[in-house]
């Protein structure tokens, strides 16, 4: 039968009986032939779940017949006969040890070997070793020497996206190829219009895996390409995205926009991990992004029993660390607490912990929960689990207790014992803006007339440090900032840059939220100095001016 013929009909048969028939009636056909009918069998038998019916497959005499032919002849198939062969019995879920794959396996190692192998026959090969549980790294490291002879700039887009991830496999077992991978990445940069949403989240799997921290402009490139692709990505697919922009540290507008609109249509259906990356993403980028939160609350409301709680940890916290309440609150926090009540004993220590503590940032307070956060077993598991009670974890901790401390006078449960509390913010410095500290102490110099009349980064005995403190008596009058009697009045400046809000954004940030609400309810008069009001001052005076407005008033 003509080939065109024979795969125009194959094409056409919708289940591995109307194959077996068709099969049948045919007295001759070539092993290419043979291999096509295989691919299409694995096409129709194999889903998500494997294979549909394998007793009744696998016991088909055309098919026994199929696999005699393929494991006693091997030697005499054709190079594309023989890979789609074995292509299509690895989807197929035939034992690799078996007889046949061993048979298989071997022409196509001795083939590559004698180097007979089309660049086309090479990537065939090597996808097939990549699907197999254990693959030959040796095998993979010869695949990819003989690719080098070809010429990288020959290659087509799915051999560079073969050869990525057979270097992903080589390169963790130690083997080098950074010169071939800088190669490649230059090649890449040249092709990335052509990629397909598949290839493009493949490709930048790999810089993530290869630890590609150079080719920065590769992934730009290929992030920027996503943006057309982002209605087409599988669940999947999107992850490495993702996972690729956290690597690089790399944020794009455009990507965000595009996700702004593709995350509200598709929330309902997305993969919980999914959606865990997608907030994930906006936390570390610091992007507040109303409607991909506003989507993720109703999705959580919707399904929560879908996600597991280290996604819903992840899910929840950005909520707090953005310092972000979601359209209906109340139904969110409900479902939360359902969640908690009924899963409680699933969470791990430290998943709890973020969880709880990114509530208090927004003033939710998980009061029926803090009893457990308290009690010397849970901070004992606290300890137990890497990374222990270090000082971030300690710092949480502290918050907790601060919160209720000063915002839940009710709460008559056990207390955190001074242990582990900790005496100052681990965070502080980290999101200290430098150079707008130093333009407002000159701005006060130049108002006050003397530097002693305030003090800078001063370590209060509540966790907290102020970024700028005066002291006032009680008539109003400034007092020398070393003075300790006669304070009537003490003034915290919180000195706001750009690393305190979110993304071009004027919101602040949780940690900075309950910080500053903290400190009034310590007693301090708290004046924010954000960077956005302060940017256009350009002399002394004007900043003297502006300080002067925003600290006295009156």
């Amino acid at each position: 039968m003509d080939e065109n013929l024979f795969f125009k009909k194959l094409n056409s048969l919708c289940t591995s009986e109307e194959i077996f028939d068709f099969l049948r009636s045919l007295e001759v056909m070539s092993d290419t032939m043979a291999s096509g009918a295989l691919q299409r069998i694995s096409e129709v038998e194999v889903d998500d779940n494997g294979l549909k019916n394998p007793e009744g497959m696998l016991e088909n005499e055309v098919f026994r017949g199929l696999c005699f032919h393929f494991e006693f002849e091997s030697s005499k198939l054709s190079n594309t006969g023989l890979l789609n062969a074995l292509q299509a019995f690895i989807k197929l879920c035939i034992d690799p040890q078996s007889s046949l794959m061993v048979s298989l396996l071997s022409e196509g190692e001795k083939r590559l070997g004698k180097g007979q192998l089309t660049v086309e026959n090479l990537c065939a090969l090597g996808e097939s070793l990549l699907e197999l549980e254990n693959p030959s790294c040796m095998t993979l490291k010869q695949i990819v020497n003989h690719m080098q002879e070809k010429g990288i700039e020959n290659w087509s887009p799915r051999e560079m996206v073969m050869v990525y991830k057979m270097l992903g496999v080589t390169v963790r077992e130690g083997e080098q190829y950074q010169d071939l991978l800088n190669r490649m990445n230059h090649a890449t940069l040249t092709m990335v219009s052509q990629l397909s949403p598949k290839f493009t989240s493949m490709i930048l799997n790999s810089l993530v895996v290869l630890h590609q921290t150079q080719a920065v402009p590769l992934a730009r490139a290929l992030c920027k390409h996503s943006v057309k692709h982002m209605p087409y990505f599988t669940c999947d697919e999107l992850v490495s995205i993702l996972d690729t922009f956290l690597y690089f540290g790399h944020c794009e507008q455009i990507f965000t926009e595009t996700l702004e609109t593709h995350i509200p249509e598709s929330i309902f259906t997305m993969h919980p991990q999914t959606v865990s990356t997608v907030m994930q993403y906006c936390c570390q980028k610091r992007i507040l992004s109303k409607p991909i939160f506003d989507s993720v609350a109703e999705g959580f409301i919707s399904n929560a029993d879908r996600f597991t709680t280290d996604q819903i940890t992840e899910c929840i916290r950005p909520f707090g660390i953005l310092n972000y309440l979601p359209p209906s609150p109340s139904s969110f926090f409900k479902k939360l607490e359902t969640v908690l009540h009924t899963r409680l004993h699933q969470f791990q220590p430290h998943a709890l912990l973020n969880l709880l503590h990114s509530c208090v940032l927004i003033q939710r307070y998980p009061i029926n929960f803090l009893p457990k956060v308290f009690s010397p077993y849970f901070l004992q598991r606290l300890q137990a689990q890497p990374p222990g009670l270090d000082r971030t974890v300690t710092s949480q901790l502290t918050q907790l207790f601060l919160t209720v401390t000063l915002e839940c006078p009710f709460y008559k449960g056990p207390r955190l014992l001074p242990k582990y509390q900790v005496k100052a913010s681990p965070t502080y410095l980290r999101s200290l803006d430098v150079h707008l500290l130093k333009r407002v102490k000159t701005g006060l110099f130049y108002l006050l007339k003397k530097r002693t009349y305030f003090a800078s980064e001063v370590l209060t005995p509540y966790f907290y440090t102020v970024d700028i403190e005066i002291k006032l008596d009680e008539g109003g009058f400034v007092l020398p900032a070393a003075q300790c009697e006669e304070v009537h009045r003490r003034i915290a400046l919180c000195i706001d840059g750009r690393n305190r809000f979110c993304v071009n954004s004027h919101n602040l940030l949780g940690e900075e939220a309950i910080k500053q609400r903290h400190l009034q309810l310590l007693g301090y008069e708290v004046v924010q100095i954000p960077f956005f009001e302060t940017e256009s001052l350009q002399t002394h005076s004007e900043m003297a001016e502006y300080l002067h407005k925003k600290v006295f008033p009156h």
